[in-house]
């Protein structure tokens, strides 16, 4: 007995220092790039980072990148969150056990592990090459195709989450509901998305998150701009493609500029995490 028990005592302090180990390499890469955006970028933060645009070159700013990766981003989870909850309900509520749910969740995955790349490609193609050919031969790079791309990346993360969130919601609520002759839409609708918010919500945030640094899918579809853009069919800037057009310049005051961009979008990332983590520790509570 005693040398059993020493042997479990010896496992789990090998899985609770290997836990420790691991929480603390992945807190010191977290750290260390926090640091490096920071004293990189530190030179270029200020007040003209923040009200200047791309196009005054080394004495510009992010202001037209940062106006435009709100409109881009504010326009793909606006596409992406309807959508996605109510197929999360569909596949949670109505499509639980059957075949072509099993499907959807399949083709949902490969879609979840898709390159961003492929994505931007495809929204390229069908979107982007259409309008260029109704539009005279003019390429209609547009913060619509970019909000489309950035949509189909953060659309299979809503779907999953939501469909995660509602299958953990307790069988007892819904055969309460059902007892008192409530039609299941209602029920799905009134009773289980609302148990379900806080973690839909969570969900979505994380997906904002996902899309907030994607630079591949918007060199294909937004493009990029100089200047201040507002409209959804024109070429628009974004932090993430100012990024990499800043990184490719051989100036270094170009290059403080781009960690300070970096940075932003490593804060933004952070504080979305952290406020999606909120969300599911308070709806937790709240349940409980």
């Amino acid at each position: 007995m005693n040398g059993l028990y020493r042997r479990r005592a010896l496992g789990n302090g090998a899985a609770i220092t290997f836990a420790a180990a691991s929480t603390a390499l992945g807190l010191g890469f977290l750290g260390w790039i926090l640091w490096t955006t920071l004293s990189r970028g530190i030179s270029a933060i200020g007040v003209p980072l923040f009200t200047r645009i791309s196009a005054h070159g080394e004495d510009g700013g992010l202001a037209n990148a940062i106006v435009g990766s709100g409109i881009i981003n504010f326009m793909a989870i606006l596409f992406a969150a309807p959508i996605g909850v109510m197929a999360g309900a569909w596949l949670a509520e109505y499509a639980a056990h059957s075949r072509l749910g099993a499907l959807i969740r399949f083709m949902n995955d490969i879609l979840l592990s898709a390159p961003s790349i492929v994505l931007g490609l495809f929204v390229y193609v069908v979107v982007v090459l259409p309008m260029t050919a109704w539009s005279n031969g003019a390429v209609s790079f547009s913060a619509f195709a970019g909000a489309l791309a950035l949509a189909l990346i953060a659309l299979p993360v809503i779907v999953r989450t939501t469909d995660e969130m509602l299958r953990l919601q307790p069988m007892t609520l819904r055969e309460a509901a059902l007892s008192l002759g409530v039609p299941q839409w209602k029920l799905t609708s009134q009773v289980l998305l609302r148990a379900a918010g806080s973690g839909i919500l969570t969900g979505i945030l994380l997906a904002l998150a996902r899309v907030a640094g994607e630079t591949a899918p918007l060199l294909f579809t937004a493009f990029g701009n100089n200047y201040m853009a507002f409209g959804p069919l024109e070429k628009m800037a974004s932090l993430p493609t100012i990024i990499y057009q800043y990184t490719n310049d051989p100036n270094p005051a170009m290059h403080a500029i781009a960690w300070a961009g970096a940075l932003m979008i490593t804060l933004f990332v952070l504080a979305l995490g952290l406020l999606a983590r909120w969300f599911l520790v308070r709806g937790h509570i709240r349940h409980d």
